[in-house]
């Protein structure tokens, strides 16, 4: 009798993504043994992993623009000036966030630029949920179940406002 049995090598698998498996593992490892909420919440790796990586484009906003501004002569005693906190709404919830700043006060993000409290996206599921023939009521009550946002009517109302301004000019 013989035996038809085959032993198997376990075959490397290859990263599908821009990151290397071992990345991979360094960040897994910091989770080990955690729910999916510390992974994927907004509060757990993904969502610490997300502030990271705007904050440092910031940064580098900050920096090409002291490089320009210097390159050109305008700015001859150019300095950063701290950060400041701010909070913007994401499909996902709230994120904090420094914003770094200059002291002259010429620094202006394209990533989070002044003033703006809503990254792309936010406007795009109220609009679907409007579309979808919610009120605001109950729109604020999803956003508050879903992703913990309290946010008032009356920005809902200039949401779904902005795009009924655009659909009447069609």
């Amino acid at each position: 009798m013989t035996n038809n049995t085959k032993a198997y090598k376990l075959r490397q698998r290859k990263s599908k993504g821009p990151f290397s498996d071992d990345l991979l593992d360094q960040l897994l490892d910091q989770v080990k043994g955690r729910d999916a909420e510390s992974l994927l919440g907004e509060s757990g790796l993904v969502g610490q992993l997300k502030k990271q990586l705007a904050e440092r484009m910031l940064s580098a906003e900050l920096n090409h623009h002291r490089v320009t501004e210097h390159a050109s002569g305008d700015e001859p005693g150019y300095h950063r000036n701290g950060s400041s906190a701010k909070t913007v709404l994401t499909p996902n919830g709230p994120l904090p966030l420094d914003i770094p700043r200059d002291r002259l006060a010429s620094f202006d993000p394209v990533l989070v630029a002044k003033h703006q409290r809503r990254l792309p996206g936010f406007d795009d599921h109220v609009i679907g949920m409007y579309a979808r023939g919610m009120t605001m009521r109950q729109i604020r009550g999803h956003l508050l179940e879903l992703y913990g946002l309290e946010v008032s009517p009356e920005l809902i109302s200039t949401i779904t406002d902005e795009v009924l301004a655009e659909v009447a000019e069609w």
